[in-house]
């Protein structure tokens, strides 16, 4: 018979960490601005990476060992600390993003069993945070490497949405072995000309020096971007990509393949009954699914909410019975974001929901407009189009609370009407509450969009921090009630 008093000793190990008398190591965080004690043998026998750590260390003169960890906030230490000498956190209003970073702490500390169980939660009960936050997770987990179940996760998802991560504003950060793992999938939803042309933008940003111009390249470029695109070249599926692409997007840059492979594909074009002696990967399969496409900025849960204020429901829509389909329109990330893309490819659209990630911050804003948008109006000056229907919002996200709603205040100043002459400069622009504009007819370089102080024709302000601002996305979606 076998007693466990688990929960006693625990709470006496806890006290054992309170205990400022007999401690030996002190670990500093936070740029050494905070400090820890804490017991040597305790943290041996609990972490293999503390073990290592101590024992490459010389005691001071009063014979304690001191650990730097700057980078680390106090609030994430103070946690694994109580964890390795009690066994117990609390996860209780905490968010998801210190939920993620306790993860990686846990993990670059060797606390497996800690690590595993986080990363469980993230996947079973954050799915919603991930996805809105699919960027940082994906680039986050693959540096690593040891988080095989969050690469599952992300990586079911990319292949079906990849615009989730080639689409993003910081593709060309992520790690080599994330795109890898993308590249050997057989069922990576997209044309093999599109990845071709993703890898070589990937490789290119990893060698800033080359020229911009492809034809002033030297042999020496060439072999640079080679190099760099080693691991990522063999997994393109060339024999897959139709003739006029092979010469438009490929031939530019043959003298990154091998000349066997080049020779090849040339004679493959021209007889293709013929036997090669190069390795035919097969064609990527298509996937059927219903599922609605990913927004980069935006989850499902954002859509509910959405959704339902669009209806004027008090409470949110369940993201298994969402009543609208939300359709892509235009993404800054593809499309560019100059003021006039926004016109020249809404024109005509009515409906929509315009989201926007500020640059810098948690932020996500918008606006929704059900009247349609026109590039043809031709007054000298903007004129606002009356609506009842409209409204803007600020998302909860990060390290933002609550969501914010803000109905039209005055029908007569819903939305603006941006006159031909305006359009390099004024994109979509809701009362004086909410405005992307740019002067330098850049949404993402250019601090001119607007969330004013006084909303004047909105209920509400919708953002807390700076009036001017930049973004690093947005994206345009038509509203479409489902059948």
């Amino acid at each position: 018979m076998s007693l466990k008093f688990f929960e006693k000793l625990s709470q006496n190990f806890i006290e054992l960490l309170d205990d400022k008398d007999d401690f030996n190591v002190i670990i500093e965080v936070e740029n050494k601005e905070k400090s820890f004690t804490a017991h040597s043998n305790v943290l041996k026998y609990r972490s293999s990476y503390f073990r290592k750590e101590l024992e490459n260390i010389q005691p001071n003169e009063k014979n304690i060992k001191i650990i730097t960890k700057p980078s680390i906030s106090s609030k994430i230490f103070d946690v694994i600390l109580k964890y390795v000498y009690g066994g117990i956190i609390s996860l209780e209003k905490v968010e998801t993003k210190f939920i993620f970073d306790l993860m990686l702490i846990a993990n670059e500390f060797e606390l497996v069993e800690l690590s595993n169980k986080l990363e469980t939660i993230l996947i079973e009960d954050k799915a919603s945070w991930l996805k809105t936050h699919f960027s940082l997770v994906y680039r986050t987990i693959f540096v690593k490497e040891n988080f095989k179940d969050l690469e599952i996760f992300c990586n079911d998802i990319v292949v079906k949405y990849p615009n989730l991560i080639f689409d993003s504003s910081d593709f060309t950060s992520l790690p080599e072995s994330a795109l890898v793992s993308l590249l050997k999938r057989d069922d990576l939803q997209m044309k093999e000309v599109e990845i071709w042309d993703y890898v070589i933008k990937w490789g290119i940003s990893k060698n800033p020096t080359l020229p911009i111009n492809l034809g002033d390249w030297a042999e020496e470029n060439f072999l640079t971007l080679k190099t760099t695109l080693q691991q990522c070249l063999p997994h393109i599926r060339y024999f897959h990509i139709i003739h006029i692409e092979i010469y438009d997007k490929i031939r530019p840059y043959k003298k990154i393949l091998d000349k066997q492979l080049w020779e090849d594909l040339n004679q493959h074009l021209a007889a293709p009954d013929r036997p090669i002696k190069s390795i035919i990967l097969p064609a990527r399969s298509v996937l059927v699914t219903d599922l609605p496409p990913f927004s980069t900025i935006i989850s499902e849960d954002h859509a509910a909410e959405i959704s339902s204020w669009i209806d004027c429901k008090t409470d949110t829509y369940p993201t298994t019975n969402i009543p609208y389909k939300f359709e892509l329109i235009l993404r800054g990330t593809k499309d560019g974001f100059a003021p006039q893309t926004f016109w020249n490819i809404c024109h005509g659209h009515a409906r929509t929901i315009v989201v926007a990630k500020v640059k810098g911050t948690d932020e996500i804003i918008g606006g929704y407009n059900p009247l349609t948008w026109d590039n043809t109006f031709e007054g000298k000056f903007n004129e606002f189009m009356e609506t009842k229907d409209s409204f803007i919002f600020s998302l909860k996200n990060g390290n933002i609370q609550d969501s914010i709603l803000s109905r039209v205040e005055l029908a007569a100043g819903a939305v603006l009407n941006v006159c031909e002459n305006d359009q390099k400069t004024f994109g979509p622009s809701f009362g004086f509450g909410f405005n992307l504009r740019s002067e330098k007819s850049n949404f993402n370089v250019d601090y001119f969009s607007i969330c004013s102080n006084d909303p004047k024709y909105y209920e509400k302000r919708i953002k807390t921090s700076s009036d001017l601002f930049s973004i690093d996305n947005y994206e345009v979606f038509k509203v479409i009630r489902k059948s």
